[in-house]
């Protein structure tokens, strides 16, 4: 018996719209969407949302996938930056996918993750809204929640670690 399996195909991720949304729900929240502010963060659950923006794709994969159906029927990766990381870097199936990356390759609609403890786990995870050419800690300009913000200076932040994640298309 044969099994007719579809292919994915990639496409470019929509770096415009992931960062419209990101300016248009910074200082609030997207009722479609719950509020993790006061349970550990909300941070990775508002990048989540902007990198859907950009993607219009979930991945419904039980666990391992990324996606969102309420607060409470939605995998880790939508809100644990460390999942989210894993996910991004990982992910060969439908959805978007990303590699880590030098800060060089860094655009708007990317994700940069910040650990605050130095002890290779990270806490934060904003999405980069503007960079400066070249892109440098001193002109890349990020949105974020939990301590809303939008073009706040990324050297602004007291980080021990940093790195970044460059969305590098779409499957679909």
């Amino acid at each position: 018996m044969d099994f007719w399996i579809p292919r994915l195909q990639v496409f470019p991720y929509n770096r415009g719209k992931a960062v419209e949304y990101a300016h248009r729900w910074a200082f609030g929240r997207n009722p479609a969407y719950y509020d993790f502010e006061k349970i550990g963060g909300d941070c990775t659950n508002f990048a989540s949302q902007c990198i859907y923006a950009g993607s219009g794709v979930m991945n419904y994969t039980p666990v391992y996938g990324w996606y969102y159906r309420s607060s409470y029927d939605r995998t880790p990766s939508w809100t644990g930056v460390n999942f989210l990381y894993k996910f991004l870097v990982n992910n060969n199936g439908q959805g978007p996918f990303a590699r880590e990356v030098d800060i060089s390759r860094i655009m708007p609609g990317d994700i940069v993750q910040l650990s605050f403890s130095g002890d290779g786990s990270f806490q934060h995870s904003p999405v980069v809204v503007a960079v400066g050419n070249p892109p440098h800690i001193s002109n890349i300009l990020v949105a974020a929640h939990t301590e809303d913000r939008d073009n706040y200076p990324l050297a602004d932040y007291n980080w021990a670690d940093i790195r970044f994640l460059h969305i590098e298309g779409v499957r679909k």
